[in-house]
């Protein structure tokens, strides 16, 4: 039975669908035999026509059909601007709050601890430091959820001294006199602890710099971001809860 127009127009939409997909797949392919051991975890056609995006540890490359050329860099939209590289990396970064390891997680309430954040750190980092003293101490109302992340490679010793926090009686009088540079935590490292899961999660999702947050709405920033921002990110987290 001959189709209708419109199911023909439907028919070819599906089926250049499917071959949209198809070339999505053989983009990744391409891309992974020619940069071996590197894993794309998302592809697509880039605004940019001709241009494919790809998602590679943390970052967005463009890349051509054939993957001959590889663009490491970000990608305008003349006409009003707009960084897309931008805008896209925030989407694809974002992580759903119910996935975090939150039972790993040093777990810090203050006030009525209604707003949630998750956020990986470091206690040698001096950004986490300024995060915790010059931000978050002015934040009140919230459930803090400290995944450990120590960059030995940076700050040597923070892993040990993670272990100790992790060990201690009171974790979140621990993890605080130590960012804080109070006191240095003084458990014996005996216990076992979640570094090496809490690294595995980060790394696999681009995460490798401290501190990173993570709001209610899996929306992530990295940085030592103000207050006044922290507010607004936990506000814009609840609203969409809530819709």
């Amino acid at each position: 039975m001959p189709l209708k127009p419109s199911s023909l127009v439907l028919a070819l939409a599906l089926f250049a669908s499917g071959m949209a997909r198809a070339g999505d797949e053989d983009v990744k392919k391409r891309f992974e035999s020619r940069f071996p051991g590197v894993t794309v975890t998302n592809v697509r056609p880039a605004p940019m026509p001709g241009l494919y995006e790809l998602f590679v540890n943390g970052e967005l490359l463009y890349a051509d059909e054939g993957v001959n050329y590889v663009i490491q860099g970000t990608l305008i939209r003349a006409a009003d601007r707009r960084n897309l590289t931008e805008e896209r990396l925030e989407k694809l970064k974002g992580i759903p709050f119910a996935q975090l390891p939150l039972d790993l997680a040093i777990k810090i309430v203050k006030g009525d601890g209604s707003r949630k954040v998750a956020v990986f750190e470091d206690p040698d980092c001096p950004f986490c430091r300024r995060l915790e003293q010059d931000a978050l101490a002015h934040v009140d109302n919230i459930t803090m959820y400290v995944l450990l992340y120590p960059l030995e490679g940076l700050h040597p010793g923070a892993t040990g001294k993670s272990a100790r926090i992790w060990c201690s009686a009171d974790r979140g009088k621990a993890w605080t006199d130590a960012v804080q540079g109070k006191a240095n935590p003084t458990a014996a490292p005996t216990c076992k602890t979640p570094l090496e899961p809490l690294k595995k999660f980060a790394e696999a999702r681009g995460i490798f710099a401290t501190p990173t947050l993570v709001f209610e709405d899996g929306s992530r920033v990295a940085g030592a971001i103000p207050a006044d921002d922290i507010e607004k990110r936990l506000s814009a987290a609840r609203s969409q809860q809530r819709n």
